[in-house]
């Protein structure tokens, strides 16, 4: 990815007429790389639409089992969401908080995204979060700026970036992004792009976002 890489994570949020009216409003992005992740239950509409209208953008899973097929209800594997997308965002700090993913859990999962060909987005919250091996996408979120409006300074996303970045080829930084700072952070060296969550949800913004990235 030589381009930069902008994410947008819906989380828990977006029912079918919400996601018609973000697809009618998004701009075609040019020359970044941008990567949706939609609820599981709007991913064959995004699959679709993605298809039908040409969009330059990847799709991606919010999240991923820690076990494979098999006798676990509710749970949705690597397998199924390989038949939809590409990516799979694991590790994402309401997921450690919430869910008390362990960092053995988060390495079973990005286990088992490789197995069944799908690329981890990787969240880490500091430079001393375990990465297991084999991922190559790296998000830098700070808990202090997730959803809080402020972000961390471009300057302490870079130091983060210069300890991890020497086995991680994608760095990224997500927290507080927003049009009139995501270039800070997207021209800061070292930093490859941005992983954005509610500002994502509006098209307007987040179009302004992958413009001025």
């Amino acid at each position: 990815m030589t381009t930069p890489v902008i994410i947008a994570n819906f989380k828990s949020h977006m029912n079918l007429q919400e996601a018609k009216d973000w697809i009618a409003r998004i701009s075609n992005p040019q020359n970044k790389t941008v990567i949706v992740l939609p609820p599981f239950t709007l991913l064959d509409f995004f699959r679709e639409q993605i298809e039908a209208t040409k969009l330059n953008v990847f799709l991606g899973a919010q999240n991923i089992s820690p076990f494979d097929e098999g006798a676990f209800t509710g749970e949705v594997n690597g397998k199924q969401i390989r038949e939809f997308c590409d990516f799979v965002l694991i590790g994402h700090s309401e997921r450690r908080k919430n869910f008390t993913e362990s960092d053995e859990i988060l390495t079973q999962k990005v286990e088992l995204a490789l197995n069944d060909n799908l690329k981890p987005i990787f969240c880490i919250q500091d430079q001393e979060t375990n990465i297991p091996q084999g991922v190559e996408i790296v998000a830098y979120e700070p808990i202090f700026a997730i959803g809080t409006g402020t972000p961390d300074t471009p300057q302490n996303a870079q130091k983060v970036s210069q300890a991890v970045k020497k086995n991680i080829p994608v760095f990224l930084y997500g927290g507080s992004i927003k049009g009139p700072n995501v270039a800070s952070f997207t021209k800061t060296e070292g930093i490859d792009g941005v992983l954005v969550g509610g500002a994502s949800l509006d098209p307007q913004e987040f179009n302004q976002i992958i413009q001025n990235a």
